[in-house]
């Protein structure tokens, strides 16, 4: 079976960047479960997903823009502390979630901490890099009505809500 929306896939993945590894899904030994179109994955994985079969390995490099996006100057706020969760850990260069008023995350990189205030960087740390994935698919499936209703993957053994 081939991949394509609203299919299940189950894969292992190597991340580098600039040629250093940034994550593995092999470093946990569990392999990531995506069900595919609906917004999971970057646009650029996702894409290099579609049509591919269990048993295939391949590499894919994603350029910015259909990755993180290209870097944006001027995406400097500052932010009072209340809005992290380890405030008093937080320095410059760090990446970290920052919780929305509107709800939700986001992930920001801190560039100056203050007594009650932080300045960041609202690019995400990967925007403006080209990202390398070696990618190998264990197995495709055809999604559950359940896991296209909620949106996302449900893996064996994983809590159904």
């Amino acid at each position: 079976m081939k991949a394509g929306k609203d299919k299940v896939i189950s894969l292992h993945y190597t991340l580098t960047v600039d040629g250093e590894k940034v994550e593995s899904s092999l470093d946990g030994n569990e392999p990531l479960w995506v069900l595919l179109g609906h917004g999971q994955l970057i646009p650029g994985l996702e894409k290099a997903l579609e049509e591919r079969e269990a048993g295939e390995s391949f590499q894919v490099e994603v350029p910015p823009a259909e990755a993180y996006g290209e870097r944006q100057e001027g995406q400097t706020q500052r932010v009072p502390k209340k809005y992290f969760q380890q405030a008093n850990k937080l320095k410059p260069g760090m990446a970290t979630t920052l919780a929305l008023k509107q709800g939700g995350h986001r992930v920001v990189v801190v560039q100056k901490v203050g007594m009650t205030t932080v300045d960041v960087d609202l690019n995400h740390p990967m925007a403006g890099k080209a990202l390398t994935f070696d990618v190998t698919v264990n197995e495709v499936r055809e999604g559950t009505e359940e896991e296209i209703q909620h949106g996302h993957a449900h893996p064996p053994g994983g809590a159904a809500h």
